[in-house]
């Protein structure tokens, strides 16, 4: 496969038609601008494209639908973020360029997946560590437009590596505001956190996405007599959960506590994306520039139902099966549109299957660009002028297990026509896969698992996965040689957070579990015990459900609180971060919580961790991990907004 520069056929192309324009004399034809739109984490059901919300507002999408190609059937390259973006500028899918999960943030630098020996006793499979950075071998799709004539320029929200993996080397001369997180520094509300952008001083209370907008703004204002490509990643509608004030109280005054989509918080974040969407269309009118502008809009996955905000979910990916971080339909389904004026029938729909990966060879080829690129996507022209795909399948690589209520083991999905077949690796023992097979024409929502009966449909598309995984030469799960069936449940999978089904000795319907003593003050519950070692504390984890939490000698009043904690693990699973508030019922589950990605590497790396809080906080509550293994805290305190410690933690 060619993944360095092979554009040189594409300039001397170029180079060649604009001499024979001159010399007839004739106004040379400029190419199109292309203004690529990545939403992050907004899910299927959170426009009003597909008539499956009654809350949410997004006229702007709705404007922008009625100029182009609306997609009902289009799909993320991966149901997280990382893979997805890593998908979008090099054609290629996450099996392939290895950045399977969004740990392209973390200080780790990994450019080579590898899969882990072995595994906690309750995983049949091994899962793989991901490739952490964008490997600037790669030609992405800002180095070719930037090698044929394009101004290039990056804004929002980038998380495939800092310096020197940050969209500078990647090919876009522009980056704003250049920042490697996984979302908003802080907040989406100013003051901001960023290390080099304030927000605008006579704007106190700015919005990232506002401010976002206004310079792309000055981009195409800047490049208007000159091809330009606008990378508009947004932050929206990533956590944390943040919006503006006025938006939240109008929201809050329509909720409808039947709708599962009752978040005003949410519903006041969508709106400000899609303020956002219309600032960048009403640009392109104003500088006369709409009609020789390419638009893609798209998400980077499912949406997120798994969080806690206004006490509910985020969103609800409804009538699809669960969301963001899950193989199913709403964890990879999103809303998708492609604008071409003249080119793409205005208003129309298609449902076609399309993918992350498509989008770099179908603007190669409606930019009329010449290359010798190898793309794992294709080009969806024949779709965009009403015709059909000429392609037998997608593929969605997920080699990771997530804490999230609808998780899956390590699998990997084939899309043909109206069938839809998951393979979980090594689920019926450790040579033999177990399978998930839907037809998504009768049974969107994957209520009814078809594959014992129709194993010949089965090997079928299974033959297909296979000649996936070896044409991308993926680097796949292995059988857990430390698998214990003892502590295996496999009703649990795809209904709550995966957990030991051991019980502890000693414990049973007539002898309740004893309280353990607290270390440090830290109470030990779930399935771990601490211990002091050294100027550490020791979390040991014999299961799924590892957590400690810590009761404040005094309350904090600050509103907003950041914890920041440097541990090292080498167990597996998301962090998990949740606080009682004064006032509230001490179940920490019925307060708020907040996630965060640990790299268990068996390293100590720092970890910051941000709320906002209504009431004073009394107690904090940490879950490190989802598996057995051993986590080492040496440092942690709280601080508050503005970074001043509020509280320290001594060992």
């Amino acid at each position: 496969m060619t993944i360095r520069r092979t554009s040189i056929s594409s300039v001397v192309l170029i180079t060649t038609c604009l001499l024979a324009t001159i010399a007839i004399g004739a106004e040379p034809v400029r190419k199109p601008n292309v203004v690529l739109i990545l939403a992050d984490d907004l899910g299927w059901s959170d426009t009003t494209l597909f008539g499956t919300t009654r809350f949410y507002k997004t006229p702007n999408i709705e404007r922008l639908a009625t100029r182009g190609m609306t997609f009902t059937r289009a799909y993320a390259a991966s149901p997280l973020c990382s893979p997805t973006r890593a998908s979008v500028l090099t054609g290629l899918n996450p099996a392939r360029h290895g950045i399977t999960a969004p740990t392209c943030h973390l200080p780790t630098v990994t450019l080579k997946a590898t899969p882990r020996i072995t595994g906690p006793p309750d995983a049949k499979a091994t899962v793989l560590t991901s490739v952490s950075r964008l490997d600037t071998r790669y030609y992405t799709l800002a180095e070719m437009l930037q090698d044929n004539g394009y101004a290039t320029g990056h804004f929002g929200k980038w998380h495939l590596g800092a310096e020197p993996y940050s969209p500078l080397q990647h090919g876009f001369d522009v980056d704003v505001p250049h920042h490697p997180g996984p979302g908003p520094a802080g907040s989406y509300v100013a003051p901001w956190k960023f290390r080099d952008f304030d927000h605008d001083p006579d704007i106190p209370d700015e919005h990232i996405e506002d401010r976002m907008a206004k310079e792309a703004v000055a981009f195409m204002e800047k490049h208007r007599d000159q091809p330009f490509f606008l990378n508009y990643w947004m932050f929206s509608v990533h956590a944390p959960f943040d919006a503006k004030r006025t938006l939240i109280d109008q929201y809050r005054k329509q909720v409808d506590k039947t709708n599962p989509q009752r978040s005003p918080t949410y519903a006041a974040m969508i709106e400000s994306m899609d303020d956002a969407v219309g600032t960048l269309l009403d640009t392109l009118d104003r500088l006369a520039i709409s009609d020789n502008t390419i638009i893609v809009f798209a998400s980077d996955n499912g949406g997120n139902m798994y969080n806690e905000i206004d006490g509910t979910s985020p969103t609800s990916n409804a009538p699809l099966r669960g969301g963001k971080a899950t193989m199913w339909e709403g964890g990879v389904r999103g809303p998708a549109i492609v604008v071409y004026p003249d080119h793409v029938q205005a208003g129309t729909r298609s449902t076609e299957i399309i993918q992350s990966c498509d989008f770099y060879p179908t603007l190669l080829q409606l930019l009329d660009i010449e290359s010798q690129q190898s793309f794992d996507g294709i080009s969806i022209v024949p779709a965009l002028r009403g015709g059909a795909l000429q392609r037998e399948a997608i593929f969605t690589y997920f080699p990771h297990q997530t804490a999230v209520p609808d998780w899956l083991p390590p699998s990997v999905s084939v899309h043909a026509g109206d069938w839809k077949l998951i393979r979980i690796f090594h689920g019926n023992s450790p040579h033999q896969h177990s399978y998930q097979l839907f037809n998504l024409k009768s049974d969107l929502g994957e209520q009814t698992n078809l594959a014992a009966d129709n194993p010949l449909r089965v090997q079928e598309l299974d033959k297909r996965i296979t000649e996936f995984l070896t044409d991308t030469h993926a680097v796949v799960p292995l059988p857990n040689p430390r698998f214990d069936p003892a502590q295996y449940d496999p009703k649990m999978i795809g209904k709550a957070k995966l957990k030991s089904t051991r019980k502890p000795k000693g414990t049973g319907p007539n002898k309740p579990r004893r309280r353990a003593n607290p270390v440090a003050g830290w109470q030990p519950g779930g399935t771990c015990k601490l211990a002091l070692q050294g100027r550490s504390m020791l979390v040991t984890s014999s299961g799924g459900d590892p957590y400690l939490s810590y009761q404040l000698p005094a309350e904090l009043t600050q509103k907003k609180l950041v914890l920041q904690v440097t541990l090292a693990s080498d167990s597996r699973g998301s962090g998990q971060v949740f606080w009682q508030e004064k006032g509230v019922a001490p179940a920490f589950f019925r307060d708020r919580s907040v996630g965060f990605e640990v790299q268990h590497d068996g390293k100590p790396h720092d970890y910051s961790i941000s709320w906002s809080a209504k009431n004073p906080v009394v107690a904090v509550r940490i879950d490190p991990a989802t598996a057995p293994g051993k986590i080492t805290i040496s440092r942690m305190r709280l601080c508050d907004g503005d970074g001043n410690e509020v509280y320290r933690w001594k060992f």
